[in-house]
């Protein structure tokens, strides 16, 4: 069960979290210029982005649930790169807003108060929030697949810890660093985005050779440093099936027997994003 539990807990508190900060600004704004009658409206935009990424998560596990064997394979591999697209986007978008998102939030909404544009404002908690949620989904479709009873567990303790976290932030009782927010969590979604860069590719060479296809090279795997399975048929800690190791398959993709073509993509995934993010917020201690 712990396997999905982790994974999906840090992804939850990150992305629930960076959507409860753009709420709390929103909010914490409105008031600050008088206008907080129209907080309901954010908390509105907020309620309908959760409750259409909720549906969207549901109905992705009703088709996946109904597929043959290659078919989720392909759905896997598919799921698994869009997620790491989406992700890598979110990346790079942080590392250009996260010092100035306050201001331009606090802008938008200055346009859509004088403009007696109300819904503007739920649009904007919308759009924010369900960008978060999304990401949510996509992620977690992956380990969903894998442990869905840890994945539920993880989402509800990362999503309760937020809410906590949330309602401290709009009384004004915490106050969160949002450049350092950015930059740790930014190291977090590479750690995550990498190793499920490396599971979706793995799942398309499955996919593939069970249709026939022949990968070369690309699909050779050239070290198995997997324990042996145990004389009972249960896995050694550190197998990649084992309690340990398949915690951290779920976390950061680790996989004891890995295709050529999954290592290649892993590095460069690291090697890509990584040196930018790296390069853009200094050295660690500084970020």
């Amino acid at each position: 069960m712990f396997e999905g539990l982790i994974p999906s807990l840090l992804i939850t508190f990150r992305e629930a979290l960076e959507a409860a900060l753009i709420v709390a600004i929103m909010v914490t704004y409105l008031k600050k210029v008088g206008k907080g009658e129209l907080t309901r409206y954010a908390y509105m935009g907020s309620g309908a982005a959760v409750a259409i990424s909720l549906v969207l998560g549901v109905a992705i596990q009703m088709v996946y649930g109904g597929m043959s064997k290659v078919a989720a394979e392909l759905f896997e591999g598919v799921a698994s790169l869009t997620a790491v697209a989406v992700l890598t986007y979110m990346i790079f978008w942080m590392t250009e807003h996260s010092k100035n998102i306050r201001g331009e939030l606090q802008d938008k909404i200055d346009v859509a108060v004088s403009q007696g544009e109300l819904y503007s404002v739920a649009s904007l908690a919308f759009v924010a929030v369900f960008r978060e949620g999304l990401e949510t989904v996509l992620f977690l479709t992956t380990t969903f697949f894998q442990d869905a009873a840890g994945t539920i567990i993880g989402v509800v303790v990362g999503a309760a810890i937020v809410l906590v976290l949330a309602v401290l932030l709009m009384r004004g009782s915490y106050r969160l660093d949002i450049k350092k927010f950015f930059g740790y969590t930014s190291v977090i979604l590479i750690v995550f985005s990498a190793g499920l860069a490396g599971y979706g590719v793995h799942e398309l060479i499955e996919a593939g050779e069970n249709l026939g296809h022949d990968f070369g090279v690309l699909g050779e795997k050239p070290f198995d440093i997997n324990p042996p399975v145990n004389p009972d048929g249960t896995y050694p800690v550190l197998h990649e099936k084992g309690v340990a190791g398949s915690i951290l398959k779920a976390l950061v993709g680790y996989d004891g027997n890995p295709e050529w073509f999954r290592i290649i993509v892993y590095l460069g995934y690291w090697l890509v994003v990584g040196s930018y993010v790296f390069r853009t917020y200094g050295k660690p201690r500084d970020i």
